[in-house]
């Protein structure tokens, strides 16, 4: 668990936070909506963190016995709800945990908080259980509500919570991270920056992940080779490409970024603006053989190839006509 100073980003919701703290207005219930990895939960432990710490900060101190109950996920003020069903959190999950919970005082705190992860899961029944407590919370109560989709919330929910969206980190401040406390080389923080967009936990996972690299090394030797590829060996490269069926988002988005630098660099022959800096001979080359109506095109294509596989149509077909267009331009 962090405290506010070691997240990176959010700074607009961190004052949100620490002047509720300091100012004694913090409100009974908040929503942190934000995609998955975007530091909803460090956020929400860094505030449950300097609510309870016993130097009464607006921000955890991390040495008094509270702070060190909160790091260790043993404080029995800071309540996690836990569900069974990977996919619902049900009525009973709410009933049984916050409900039936609420009405018994904190043990050592100023403060009772409950953290709903992934609360784009509660069912009808679950949001109309939790609509209950929201209403009239004990003085005591704080309910934070971290969701990936805060648009599926009764309205009624909406309207009695204080809702934080998160906002994109700075590249910059992500990949001196990357740089600094990972040890990761700068050309591999460039590209982990650039596909995480912002997203602090994605640049972390990404930065660290074995099949990351693999996939990329696999899309930019196809790219490298596929002016050599004859029509007949199309069959080969589309195989290739279905061995990471699973990611294939990610796939086509690394193809998407090595575009995009080919045509930076046509446009600017400027190579410090490039994501694949180790890569500026075959992007070169590349950009010396390629029309921007071309490039363009090939830009188009893997949008379409996106939207067509979300529509379920054939993979192999897909990819082919992908490959092909590519070949082309």
């Amino acid at each position: 668990m962090a405290g506010f100073r070691d997240i990176i980003g959010h700074e607009q919701i961190i004052e949100h936070f620490q002047n509720a703290i300091g100012m004694d207005k913090v409100s009974h219930s908040y929503i942190l909506n934000g995609p998955r990895l975007s530091g909803k939960k460090m956020l929400a432990e860094a505030f449950a963190m300097a609510l309870q710490c016993e130097k009464q900060g607006t921000e955890g101190c991390m040495e008094c016995r509270s702070c060190k109950q909160a790091v260790s996920h043993n404080h029995p003020d800071i309540i996690y709800l836990v569900h069974e069903k990977p996919n619902t959190i049900s009525v009973d999950d709410i009933r049984r945990q916050i409900n039936q919970d609420v009405a018994v005082k904190p043990y050592a705190s100023p403060y009772k908080i409950y953290i709903v992860d992934e609360a784009e899961k509660m069912n009808l029944q679950a949001q109309n259980a939790l609509l209950k407590t929201i209403e009239e919370p004990p003085a005591y109560v704080v309910i934070l509500l971290l969701t990936t989709n805060a648009d599926i919330f009764l309205p009624t929910i909406l309207s009695r919570c204080i809702r934080l969206n998160l906002k994109p980190a700075a590249n910059e401040k992500i990949r001196s991270y990357l740089m600094k406390n990972l040890q990761i080389p700068d050309y591999q923080a460039d590209i982990s920056t650039a596909f995480a967009q912002g997203n602090v936990g994605k640049a972390i996972q990404l930065a660290s992940s074995e099949h990351f690299n693999e996939l990329k090394e696999s899309a930019i030797q196809l790219m490298k080779r596929l002016k050599d590829i004859d029509v007949y060996e199309m069959g080969e490269a589309v195989k290739q490409i279905s061995e990471y069926k699973m990611s294939v988002n990610d796939y086509f988005d690394i193809m998407l970024v090595w575009y995009r630098d080919v045509l930076m660099y046509k446009a600017t022959m400027d190579i410090n603006g490039l994501i694949f800096k180790e890569q500026v001979y075959d992007i070169k080359k590349q950009a010396s053989h390629s029309s921007y109506h071309g490039i363009q095109e090939i830009l188009k294509a893997l949008d379409k190839a996106k939207t067509r596989l979300n529509a379920n149509v054939n993979f192999d077909i897909v990819i082919e006509l992908l490959l092909l267009t590519m070949k082309e331009n």
